[in-house]
């Protein structure tokens, strides 16, 4: 889509917004309120660029008579290249999924309990990270290991502004690998295991229909650490999806109606990441790289406790402050991955 398109798609917006009966539609408002925010940067910027272009050409004419506008124009030449390359950056296709909210899920890999504590420190760090940048958690289901980390757990992050979740963690899924002495290490040798983590876009009902046919649904009694029961009604809950074979499954509610909704959001946070594999071949590429098999040798960042540090191997991102990041300092982290994704658009569009 070019500029003009942009612009005559904006001025429409602009007018439904502004009629109240639009407003009567919380979603379709909503909607549109979404693309009218992710248009704003861009037409504010072509439109301050058209400014400075204007004020160059006056400050041109008027040199030859004024030296002092000959000064402006030398600080206006130096605007448009730094507005051009800003619009170009704004022009890069968005990915569809930047503005909603996710899905986590955490398992413990590789390592038995060292990893389920592993898994433990990951879901802190993403659950405090949320609190630096003002988003709303939940854990949907969680199944903890007896020394208190976590088998699996399955948590939701909800952004309150107008940016998405998804656009700041979606390359967090793939295997994640530690090496630090672990508590049950009465030797004091450094240990390598690994946990992996899933990320996917939140899908609501109207984005992916699932028939009631198509699902077997199983109840059964919760269960705490090391198979101890904490429950003594079937309140859990097992969904398959059949024509997938997906499941999903959830036992944190102590209502069996709870947990069955609970399941059923990741079940179709499931099922649309599976639909957009099928339907985008780019898609389908990024979501391989979230490795399923919780493998070491399929890993994507390495947490060295020893040495302080953080790597992550894709972009040869390294830092050492692993207790600032664990701690939820992931922004450095975060920034650089999003980066290498930007120079890659860029390229890509060149």
């Amino acid at each position: 889509m070019n500029l003009d398109e942009l612009l005559s798609e904006y001025a429409e917006l602009e007018l439904k917004l502004a009629d109240p009966s639009v407003h009567a539609n919380a979603s379709q408002a909503r909607t549109l309120g979404r693309r009218y925010a992710e248009l704003t940067p861009i037409i504010a910027t072509y439109r301050e660029l058209e400014g400075v272009q204007a004020d160059l050409a006056t400050a041109r004419e008027l040199a030859s008579e004024d030296e002092a506008f000959a000064d402006e124009a030398k600080e206006l030449e130096a605007r448009v290249p730094e507005l051009e390359d800003k619009l170009r950056h704004l022009l890069i296709p968005r990915d569809p999924n930047d503005d909603k909210d996710i899905i986590m899920e955490i398992k413990a890999g590789e390592g038995g309990e060292e990893s389920a504590l592993f898994a433990g420190d990951l879901l802190r760090m993403y659950l405090r990270y949320a609190e630096r940048v003002g988003w709303k958690t939940e854990i949907i289901d969680a199944t903890h290991s007896d020394l208190g980390g976590y088998k699996d757990v399955t948590v939701a992050l909800k952004a309150r502004g107008d940016e998405g979740v998804w656009s700041r963690l979606k390359f967090e899924g793939g295997v994640h690998r530690v090496q630090r002495v672990p508590v049950t290490e009465s030797q004091g040798r450094i240990h390598t295991s690994a946990a992996g983590v899933l990320v996917y876009p939140e899908a609501e009902e109207v984005d992916i229909q699932i028939d009631p046919n198509d699902l077997r649904i199983d109840v059964y009694r919760s269960s705490g650490p090391g198979g101890q029961s904490v429950n003594t009604t079937d309140s859990a809950v097992r969904i398959t999806h059949l024509p997938t074979g997906v499941v999903a499954s959830c036992q944190n509610e102590k209502s069996q109606l709870q947990n069955k909704e609970s399941a059923m959001r990741i079940l179709r946070a499931r099922l649309q990441a599976i639909a957009e594999e099928e339907a985008n071949a780019a898609a389908m590429a990024e979501r391989k790289s979230q490795v399923r098999t919780v493998d070491r040798s399929e890993r994507i960042r390495t947490y060295n406790f020893p040495e302080n540090r953080i790597s992550d191997h894709r972009v040869g991102f390294k830092a050492y402050n692993l207790d600032q990041v664990l701690d939820g300092d992931l922004t450095a982290v975060i920034q650089a991955l999003l980066d290498a994704e930007m120079a890659e658009k860029l390229a890509a569009h060149a």
